[in-house]
C-alpha cells in the first residue's frame, strides 16, 4: 500500500497566464492499493465512486501501468482526506493527477524520471502550470514546445506568506476559458510580458516594495473577475490591509492575497471584512510547499 500527500497549486499569479504555478501547503492525501478484484475509490465524507473509470486518479495510476506494460486487475484507492477545496482555483484536479502518478510509480517500485511523469501528467491535465508545481513544489515556470515540457523554479529569496481566500461558489474552468477573448492588443501583449518578467526577477531578488505592481493583469483577471462576487471590493481591502499584491488564483474563484512573513494583522482584519460580505468567504494563511508530491 502506497500514501502520496500532494500540495494544492495556484496557477497564472496574476500576470503569468498559463505559465506560473505555486505549491501550497495545503494537502489531500491519497492512499493506493492494487487488489485481485474490482476497483473501489473512496472519496470525501466516505463515498464509493460509482464512476470510478473517469476518476482521474484512477485514470492516471492506469496510464503509469501502460507506460511500463504492467497488468493489473483492480486497485483500492482511498481519496476521502482531501484538503484542498474543489473547484475553486487550487489545483484539486492537480493533486489527483499528479497522486495518482506518484503513487502508481512507488507501487511498482519503478523509477519514472521527471520529464516522464511530467509527461503523463500533462497529457491528462492538458496544461502544466498546475501539474509542476504539484508534482515539484515551489514556484515553478513551465512552458510547451510541441510534445516537450520545459520548466524551471523560482529562487524565491523572500519568506513570503499567502492569504487564501474562498467563497462558497465554484467558477468552473469551462465557464473561465469562455469569457476570455480571442485576441488582445499589442499593448495589452506587453503589458503582461513585462510584469510577468519582472515578477520573477523581483521574487528571484527579493524586491518585495516592486510586487504591487507585478501580480496586475490584462488577459485573463480583467474578464474572470465578473465571475466573482465583490472581487475588486476585497482587493481593494486587501491593499489597504497592507497586502503586497493580490490575483485570482487559477481560474478563480478563490483569490490569493501576498503578504510579508511578518505581517501578523492581515487575516483577522481580512476575516472581519469578508463575514460582512454574502458568499460564505473563508480565509487562512498558508505558506509556500517547496518538497512538491511526497511518498509517506
Amino acid at each position: 500500500m502506497i500514501r502520496v500527500k500532494i500540495p494544492a497549486t495556484s496557477a497564472n499569479m496574476g500576470a503569468g497566464f498559463d505559465t506560473l504555478g505555486m505549491a501550497l501547503k495545503l494537502y489531500n492525501e491519497i492512499t493506493i492499493e492494487e487488489t485481485e478484484g474490482e476497483t473501489e475509490i473512496k472519496l470525501l465524507g466516505g463515498e464509493l465512486d460509482r464512476n470510478y473509470r473517469n476518476n482521474l486518479t484512477y485514470i492516471s495510476i492506469i496510464k503509469v501501468y501502460e507506460f511500463f506494460n504492467k497488468e493489473f486487475k483492480g486497485f483500492k484507492i482511498d481519496m476521502s482526506k482531501t484538503n484542498i477545496p474543489l473547484s475553486r482555483g487550487l489545483g484539486s484536479s492537480a493533486a489527483c493527477i499528479v497522486g495518482g502518478i506518484v503513487g502508481a510509480n512507488a507501487l511498482l517500485n519503478e523509477k519514472m524520471t521527471i520529464k516522464d511523469m511530467l509527461k503523463i501528467a500533462v497529457d491528462i491535465e492538458g496544461h502544466p502550470d498546475n501539474v509542476a508545481p504539484a508534482l515539484l513544489g515551489g514556484v515553478i515556470i513551465s512552458i510547451m514546445d510541441m510534445e516537450n515540457i520545459i520548466y524551471s523554479r523560482i529562487n524565491v529569496k523572500s519568506q513570503l506568506k499567502y492569504a487564501v481566500m474562498v467563497p462558497d461558489f465554484k467558477v468552473s474552468t469551462e465557464l473561465s476559458r469562455k469569457v476570455l477573448p480571442n485576441e488582445y492588443s499589442r499593448e495589452d501583449a506587453l503589458f503582461n510580458i513585462s510584469r510577468c518578467s519582472m515578477l520573477v526577477s523581483a521574487l528571484n531578488n527579493g524586491e518585495n516594495e516592486k510586487l504591487r505592481y507585478l501580480f496586475e493583469d490584462k488577459i485573463h483577471q480583467p474578464y474572470r473577475k465578473k465571475l466573482i462576487n465583490n472581487i475588486d471590493s476585497i482587493f481593494l481591502k486587501a491593499k489597504e490591509y497592507g497586502s503586497l499584491g493580490e490575483f485570482i488564483s487559477g481560474s478563480g474563484s478563490t483569490l490569493i492575497a501576498v503578504l510579508e512573513e511578518a505581517d501578523e494583522n492581515f487575516i483577522l482584519k481580512m476575516k472581519t471584512y469578508l463575514d460582512s460580505l454574502k458568499d460564505g468567504w473563508r480565509i487562512f494563511e498558508v505558506e509556500n510547499d517547496n518538497n512538491g508530491a511526497v511518498i509517506i
